[in-house]
């Protein structure tokens, strides 16, 4: 068995042509403890195959299908020996223009079949990429995923089989470590009965976490196209600066308000098992990433500020808040019923307001139809507010920390916060804030709170 048990995932932009590929390879090879590879759709991929189940039109779909066999045979025949799977990769496309161009209803199980082949057809070639860039003599093996990450019917956004994943994981992967690399696909799962599911956009990440959990990693390693954690997104505040480590709750804490290196959910089957967790580039490897450990040595109040685009602020007001109980169950029982996830609630005697996503390629997304609005008012007034973003400032005890909050309002003294969140996490302050102002907003607090 290695030294340290250790599941890597690379990436689109990791997965983008054959001079990536090799990258990764050499990063793989390097660290023979790296015994499960996850990787994502080649770059721009997974977007083609989205436009493709929603296109009605017969020529765009040939296009769009023309497309993706161009890139993928043209990264096979960049290959050593392209013959090795040249012909399995021409076959997983042509089932893919099988299935598109036939005159089948377009449902949600349809859709995360033909999501899969993104990934699907990047492992398939960077299998035989890793395989000629290893050298040695331990074998590198092609996992169909959907063997090991059993999910639940909830098609384009399923939830795993926790227990059946890891009873999968003891029979099919963890007896063979010792002479087996196994490179997997990230996003993609099925059910107990077979039927192909995907876990979400930015579903890799948590494949990976899932894999991790399973075999009880020691780390899980995640390689992408960014260096490392920041203090806060540099094309905002060029002096923003790498973070070598920070906790897992900073880190769920950013994920979760805003910052793009790890999807959110990810880190929470490495919390469970307390896997330790990687971020760095497979871009540049030799450049130190971030940490993201259960316990940091320092511990600043604060750590990093993060921006999350793209908010709705909705109000509901009515005079059976006064004084009575039940108005909030009957409010969450909508939102539960249509499936409407909240970030922030903060309440007064007769009105509750809440955010939300509107970003249509976040998981949230628009949620707030003419119907759940309509539901909505047949017991209270609804105001909907957008354009409007969560600045969110994380770090450790800010809600027992002594004079943050005098400064931090003395800092926006020039700006209208429309809601303000402080004292439900220890880990983070947020500010619901116009979309035009955002930007300014983070500079200011970085260069007050952080600084050069």
């Amino acid at each position: 068995m290695p030294n340290l048990l250790k599941v890597a995932k690379f990436g689109g932009t990791s997965m983008a042509n054959m001079e990536a590929m090799k990258r990764c390879a050499a990063i793989i090879v390097s660290d023979p403890d790296k015994k499960i590879i996850v990787v994502s759709a080649t770059s721009g991929t997974t977007d083609q195959l989205t436009k493709l189940f929603n296109s009605t039109l017969l020529d765009e779909k040939r296009e769009i299908l023309a497309g993706i066999r161009t890139r993928h045979l043209d990264i096979c025949n960049s290959l050593r020996e392209p013959e090795a799977v040249l012909d399995t990769v021409t076959s997983r496309i042509d089932e893919l223009e099988e299935i598109s161009l036939s005159n089948r209803t377009v449902t949600p199980q349809l859709k995360d079949l033909i999501l899969s082949y993104g990934e699907i057809l990047s492992s398939m070639i960077f299998t035989q990429v890793l395989y000629e860039e290893n050298g040695d003599d331990t074998k590198i093996e092609w996992l169909d995923a959907r063997e090991v990450i059993i999910t639940d019917h909830s098609h384009t956004n399923a939830e795993p089989d926790l227990a059946a994943i890891e009873k999968r994981a003891d029979e099919i992967l963890i007896p063979r470590f010792e002479n087996r690399r196994f490179v997997t696909q990230g996003f993609i799962g099925k059910t107990a009965g077979g039927t192909t599911t995907t876990i979400g956009r930015g579903g890799s990440d948590y494949s990976a976490a899932l894999f991790a959990e399973a075999i009880n990693a020691d780390v899980l390693e995640i390689w992408t196209d960014v260096t490392a954690v920041y203090t806060t997104d540099p094309r905002i505040v060029p002096d923003a600066r790498p973070l070598t480590e920070i906790s897992f709750d900073e880190a769920a804490e950013l994920s979760t308000f805003g910052a793009k290196v790890l999807h959110p959910a990810t880190l929470v089957p490495a919390v469970r098992k307390n896997i330790r967790v990687y971020v760095g580039s497979s871009f540049h490897p030799e450049k130190p990433g971030t940490w993201i450990l259960k316990d940091t040595r320092s511990k600043p109040v604060i750590r990093a500020i993060s921006l999350r685009r793209n908010q709705t602020l909705f109000t509901v007001h009515s005079l059976d808040m006064l004084h009575r109980h039940g108005f909030l169950a009957k409010l969450f029982e909508v939102l539960a019923k249509y499936k409407i996830s909240v970030d922030l609630v903060t309440t007064s005697e007769v009105s509750v307001s809440l955010t939300l996503d509107t970003d249509v390629n976040a998981p949230g997304r628009d949620m707030l139809t003419e119907v759940v609005i309509n539901e909505l008012k047949s017991f209270s007034q609804v105001e909907i507010q957008k354009d409007l973003a969560l600045v969110a400032m994380v770090g450790n005890n800010l809600h027992a920390t002594s004079g943050l909050s005098g400064p931090v309002f003395g800092a926006l003294q020039d700006f209208n916060i429309r809601l303000i969140c402080h004292g439900a996490s220890s880990h983070n302050m947020c500010f619901l804030v116009n979309e035009g102002s955002a930007e300014k907003i983070v500079q200011i607090l970085h260069e007050k709170f952080i600084g050069h």
